[in-house]
């Protein structure tokens, strides 16, 4: 089993930036891929970006492209998100999964999810 618990989120005015965090625990070594997924009130969850945890490539949601930046500390067991002009859409719980299996855009099937952790943007 592999934990995963984020950090970092709140409230910040648009054009702001926040990193979040998910720390990961347990059988860590089983990582392949680490993802970062959203879900604003009333939508579906959607992709945000994921990453290669050995390899480091990266993989953006259009939508976020060029604005985040996912990274990750393997000796930390740590992934992160840095969230750079932040727009009001971007108002969402924000979860990170990860996977056993090879990083890939836009795929949901993760085997472990944190908590989420609240990030609102303000107009």
């Amino acid at each position: 089993q592999v934990q995963l618990v984020e950090s970092g989120g709140g409230l910040v005015q648009a054009g702001g930036s926040l990193r979040l965090s998910c720390a990961a625990s347990g059988r860590t070594s089983t990582i392949n891929a680490m993802g970062w997924f959203r879900q604003a009130p009333g939508k579906e969850r959607e992709f945000v970006a994921t990453i290669s945890w050995s390899g480091g490539t990266t993989y953006y949601a259009d939508s976020v492209k060029g604005r985040f930046t996912m990274s990750r500390d393997n000796a930390k067991n740590t992934g992160y998100l840095q969230m750079n002009s932040l727009k009001p859409e971007d108002t969402a719980v924000y979860y990170c999964a990860a996977r056993d299996r090879p990083a890939i855009i836009g795929t949901p099937n993760y085997n472990y999810w944190g908590q989420g952790t609240q990030v609102t943007v303000s107009s």
